[in-house]
């Protein structure tokens, strides 16, 4: 039977895709489950199985075309399945046509789309690499020490000669993930009047309540107690108060959202992405926790769905994972606020006349003047760290 692989419905903010490289050629073999090719959007890169395991009749879109919603990909036939023989079972493929070795099936597993594609593009064996994430999967980090390695062992003798800068040059295009964020941010500095107003929290009694609980609630939840679930939970309580942070701005009339969808933003290998935590008010400190755990990992893998990226009512952005003391981040139009967290570093602070070591935290708050006065940011941000130093208002909605 003939079975057409189709592009799967788009978000409605996504208009089209783009095939990157085909995992397959016409006339493999494929088994139910396999990656044949991979789409990118302008929000994630998604990966296109196989429903049904048989042989790859004709590709209709080529690596590079622009492909719209229920556009068809390729065509397999069901009844043609590969008979899998000893010699087969042991011999491996080449790379470089697309296809990972029978025995490298556990590896193929471990890869993700992006860092596939790296490896396709680059020619090299998935077993040679040791991967140093999760469960041993192979990350785009290993693929580059790889290389970095397999360079210096193959150093050519220096010369003498001065080398000219113009060889010291790399031209690449950019992805269609990378040129979306730019579109945005710099759509969202043209058409909203930004302004930024910071706070800083001190950021003692959630560490307390970390070391006190940590091992409890890592047993009964079997996750551990990060920082981000409370500043999910404050971010919630501050924007019920200030019901006007958690609106947006459509044309001349200003939309206020009796839910609370949460966007957390975290890097991937291409980019940062903005997952949203739906109904975040309704959710327990351990669901919260797991949900951004999940988005982390599967961001890496460039596995998050267009509709996990796609909506949300406020943004948390934490540069302090990467060492940020301070910054000024840009909103998530069409949203009107978003939290930037920092790196927590003690400092000394003045408490009850007395000078003492604190862990403090700079809080900064960028939202859209247009909608948002002054005095709203600010008593939004003071109310968030009344929340952040005092957890306890979290649980008496204080």
């Amino acid at each position: 039977m003939l079975v057409e692989i189709k592009v799967p419905d788009l978000a409605e903010s996504v208009p089209d895709a783009t095939c990157l490289a085909w995992m397959k050629n016409e006339g493999d073999h494929i088994t139910e489950g396999e990656n044949l090719i991979d789409l990118e959007t302008d929000k994630v890169t998604l990966e296109i199985v196989a429903p049904h395991s048989g042989m790859i009749i004709s590709i209709l879109k080529k690596e590079g075309e622009i492909v719209l919603s229920g556009d068809i990909l390729a065509t397999i036939d069901t009844e043609s399945v590969a008979v899998n023989t000893p010699q087969s079972t042991q011999n491996s493929e080449n790379i470089g046509s697309g296809e990972f070795s029978k025995n490298a099936k556990t590896v193929a597993q471990k890869i993700g789309p992006a860092v596939k594609k790296l490896l396709i593009e680059k020619e090299i064996d998935p077993n040679l690499i040791q991967g140093s994430g999760k469960d041993g999967r192979i990350t785009k980090e290993d693929v580059n020490l790889f290389l970095k390695n397999s360079v210096t062992s193959e150093k050519p003798p220096q010369t003498t000669g001065m080398t000219s800068p113009r060889n010291r040059e790399k031209r690449v295009p950019l992805t269609r993930l990378r040129k979306r964020i730019a579109e945005k941010l710099l759509a969202a500095q043209e058409q909203n009047a930004l302004l930024t107003t910071f706070n800083e929290a001190d950021m003692s009694a959630i560490q307390n309540l970390r070391r006190q609980f940590r091992d409890e609630f890592s047993i009964k939840h079997a996750t551990k107690l990060g920082f981000m679930p409370f500043f999910v939970k404050a971010a919630v309580e501050s924007l019920k108060s200030y019901p006007v942070v958690n609106a947006s701005i459509d044309e001349d009339d200003v939309v206020y959202h009796s839910y609370f969808d949460i966007g957390v933003a975290v890097g991937s290998g291409k980019g940062l992405v903005v997952p949203i935590i739906k109904d975040a008010d309704l959710l327990s400190f351990a669901e919260i926790e797991k949900k951004i755990m999940d988005f982390g990992e599967r961001a890496q893998d460039g596995k998050l769905s267009v509709q996990e990226l796609t909506g949300g009512t406020f943004t948390i952005s934490n540069g302090g994972i990467y060492g940020s003391l301070l910054s000024t981040p840009i909103i998530n139009s069409p949203q009107s606020a978003i939290l930037g967290m920092h790196k927590i570093q003690d400092r000394p602070v003045v408490k009850d006349g007395e000078i003492t070591i604190k862990p403090m935290m700079y809080l900064a708050l960028t939202y859209d003047h247009r909608l948002i006065d002054g005095r709203e940011a600010v008593q939004f941000l003071d109310s968030l760290k009344s929340c952040l130093e005092e957890p306890s208002r979290l649980l008496l909605d204080l």
